[in-house]
């Protein structure tokens, strides 16, 4: 009976896989260039670094003879959850904000991002072979709950949009963004990179590229007559001061940041009266998602409009009150409809 052959091994091959001894910031480097090589935007290696050093100087004080990565157990990664929600200075040895005045511990939604970051970092760090055990698998996000008060009211929104002066060029402009993000739901980024090209004014369409689409795809969104004659109107008037195409900007023809746009959505919702809601861009969109959905859009045009990727994120968009679920089953309701039918009864 023949034996088959066998493979020959060279003395001093590796029989076991050998995984290297990083430290800290060698470990984010080299995660780093791996997302960079995949594309990443730049916005977001900030993010990346920013949210990695939280957690590192976080270490650096309460584990200091921790030197490298491999050490790291799902133990410390709780104690520093722990740390986030019930111990952290909100802002935090920021340049314009006072941090003593601010609460403590962080917001369920703040952790959360945070923590999704350390898990893409340390799951790139798996996939390369650089380490032999991903602490962060054993690690799950915080349960959060369904916040059924982030969106704008009818009521609310009329109040806010009469408070910009639009005799101004910063009431008129912050009064036009407020309507295109209700009647379009562009997210912040999106609205403050716009530029004359990007609009269809015959067609009503208003393209976002792929590059600054969060998602990386291409979209188109429809917009309203009365969106249109207010976008026009701005333009129009920015020729008059400025040669940049830009639509947004400040009054020295300046890009439009967007924490400068927060601050006067703040500023107007606090005019308006409006108490216990945040007022960001991102509620604006909310309230654009959940209205579109309540006047009859389907989800998966939402989706397109939208721009998300995943239907289950438009679900979270549009949550609804409890006022929205009685009208819905008050209109839709098959017995309520069966009574009608015979002149109220059944």
């Amino acid at each position: 009976m023949l034996k088959k052959k066998e493979r020959r091994v060279p003395v001093g091959s590796r029989n076991k896989e050998e995984f290297p001894r990083l430290g800290f910031e060698q470990a984010l480097d080299l995660a780093i260039n791996a997302k960079r090589a995949e594309g990443l935007r730049e916005r977001t290696i900030k993010d990346y670094y920013k949210h990695f050093h939280y957690f590192y100087s976080w270490l650096q004080e309460r584990y200091p003879e921790m030197e490298f990565i491999d050490e790291l157990t799902a133990s410390h990664i709780r104690d520093h959850i722990n740390y986030m929600r019930f111990d952290a200075r909100r802002y935090e040895n920021h340049k314009y904000i006072d941090s003593d005045k601010q609460r403590i511990g962080l917001t369920d939604t703040t952790v959360n991002i945070r923590l999704r970051t350390m898990k893409a970092i340390f799951n790139q760090l798996r996939k390369d072979n650089l380490l032999e055990v991903n602490v962060f698998d054993q690690i799950n996000l915080l349960k959060q709950d369904i916040d059924l008060t982030n969106c704008l009211t009818d009521e609310e929104v009329r109040a806010i949009l009469k408070q910009p002066n639009q005799r101004d060029f910063v009431g008129f402009r912050d009064y036009v963004a407020m309507v295109v993000m209700l009647d379009s739901g562009l997210r912040i980024q999106e609205l403050l990179s716009l530029r004359t090209m990007d609009i269809d004014f015959q067609a009503r369409f208003i393209t976002i590229p792929a590059e600054k689409s969060k998602n990386r795809k291409p979209r188109l969104i429809p917009f309203s007559s009365l969106a249109s004659k207010l976008l026009l109107q701005l333009v129009s008037e920015n020729k008059q001061h400025f040669t940049t195409d830009r639509i947004f900007m400040s009054c020295f023809g300046e890009p439009l940041g967007a924490n400068q746009f927060t601050k006067r959505l703040k500023y107007y919702g606090g005019k308006a009266g409006i108490v216990g809601k945040k007022m960001t861009a991102h509620v604006y969109r909310h309230t654009w998602a959940k209205n579109m959905t309540l006047n009859g859009a389907d989800p998966f045009s939402l989706q397109k409009m939208g721009g998300w990727s995943d239907i289950r994120t438009v679900r979270r968009y549009i949550q609804m009150d409890t006022t929205d679920i009685r009208k819905s089953h008050d209109d839709c309701s098959p017995l309520q409809n069966l009574i009608n039918k015979r002149g109220g009864t059944l």
